[in-house]
């Protein structure tokens, strides 16, 4: 097992924080402007995290030698908290880019469908208690 590095940890837990305090200012920005008719600010942070993840993974993976305790800190903890779609999205990037459309595209229906009737299993069950 590998040695957990206390640096990082701390910088995937300050990353996390500020990207939670984002989604909120951004998501709550969103819906001041456009309403709460549809989940505009969730969408809006969900693509805003995947480009943003898309372009950290390309910076800082593919094309720099920052620090790892850098990349827990943008990656992991920030977008991370920002979003979770970003990670999907990256995800299923990787898949397509690596010839797997069909397990990609397996990938993209079953998170979605998956998740949305998670949510739906909590409310019923929440709402049972």
């Amino acid at each position: 097992m590998k040695k957990i590095d206390v640096s990082q940890l701390l910088a995937i837990a300050a990353g996390g924080a500020t990207g939670a305090l984002f989604r909120f200012w951004v998501s709550n920005a969103v819906y001041a402007v456009l309403g709460r008719d549809f989940p505009y600010g969730t969408l809006a942070v969900n693509v805003l995290g995947s480009l943003a993840m898309g372009f950290l993974y390309v910076m800082l993976l593919e094309r720099s030698a920052l620090e790892p305790v850098w990349r827990a800190f943008l990656m992991v903890g920030l977008l991370g908290a920002f979003t979770t779609f970003s990670t999907f999205s990256i995800e299923t990037l990787n898949l397509i880019e690596a010839g797997q459309v069909m397990r990609a595209a397996l990938n993209m229906v079953l998170s979605v469908a998956a998740s949305v009737l998670a949510a739906y299993v909590g409310v019923l069950l929440g709402r049972a208690l």
